[in-house]
């Protein structure tokens, strides 16, 4: 009797396994062990499961369909275009950023929305400016990349980074237009590209011992945040950003009447600090340009 139980049983395991196979099973095809995904940590990110091209091929690449940047854990990715010559390759002249005019080729603009008007991209009234960013686009060759210095803003919905001249030529050759790319935030210390001079604190013309506003010129990154402690008693001030111009911070009143000694501590997205030992009435005085002292 068990014989004859085991004997059905293997023929209906028989027949069940002929029905999967005749209503199309489960089974992935041989071909999907060759399919690359790029390890980048932007696509990583994304909720969105396409495969993309690792290799970064691309035809009329020039020709990228304008939509709004994607914000991921260590940047974005969407449009790179250009507001730059690349005959003359310029130098920044400082844009939004309001450094004025500077020696750095390598520079760029960062979104300020996702949507139009929400305020929601990495600019943040400047916070993003000083930092730099790992830029690659798609071309007819594959990936291409480059730093850059964000000196700039650029306010519409479709932007994502717009690059300077130079960086421009060196991704985009003579073909400029838009082009799909995707960005990092990364440190510019050891970066030459993207450096014009030493740091330095800059007092914006019209400062006095009732008002001044401070920005720091060409950071090791972008900034974070700004302390100043009073050495004479370890009161410790923390420097707000200003609601007057965009990139720069609000001296208390309290310190520019003051000609006691002051440690001045900028810190910087990626965690390096530096110091600097000033009285606090020399930010009173406009246009002071006070340099790093390594």
């Amino acid at each position: 009797m068990r014989s004859f139980f085991v004997a059905v049983f293997i023929v209906a395991c028989l027949l069940l396994a002929a029905c999967g196979r005749d209503k199309g099973a489960s089974v992935l095809p041989e071909s999907s062990s060759s399919i690359e995904v790029s390890s980048s940590s932007f696509f990583k990110t994304s909720s969105n499961s396409t495969v993309v091209d690792s290799l970064g091929i691309c035809e009329a690449c020039d020709s990228f369909n304008a939509a709004a940047p994607l914000i991921t854990n260590s940047g974005g990715r969407g449009s790179v275009t250009t507001y730059g010559s690349i005959s003359a390759k310029e130098t920044s002249q400082g844009g939004a950023c309001n450094y004025g005019e500077t020696r750095i080729q390598y520079y760029a603009a960062i979104h300020v929305n996702i949507s139009q008007g929400d305020n929601l991209g990495p600019w943040q009234g400047g916070l993003a400016c000083g930092g730099c960013v790992a830029v690659k686009v798609k071309t007819p060759d594959g990936w291409k990349s480059t730093v850059v210095r964000i000196t700039d803003k650029c306010p519409d919905e479709n932007c994502g980074v717009d690059l300077g001249g130079a960086p421009t030529f060196d991704l985009m050759g003579e073909r400029v237009g838009r082009y799909e790319g995707e960005w990092e935030f990364v440190p510019c210390a050891g970066i030459e590209s993207v450096f014009g001079d030493s740091t330095a604190i800059y007092v914006k013309e019209g400062a006095s011992p009732f008002w001044s506003i401070i920005q720091i010129r060409n950071p090791p990154d972008a900034l974070k945040a700004i302390e100043m402690k009073r050495l004479s008693d370890s009161v410790l001030f923390v420097i707000k950003m200003a609601s007057e111009a965009e990139n720069y911070w609000k001296i208390p009143t309290t310190i520019l009447e003051d000609s006691s000694l002051y440690e001045l501590s900028v810190f910087y997205r990626f965690g390096q600090k530096e110091t600097w030992l000033l009285k606090g009435s020399a930010l009173a005085s406009e246009k002071n340009t006070l340099y790093l002292q390594e």
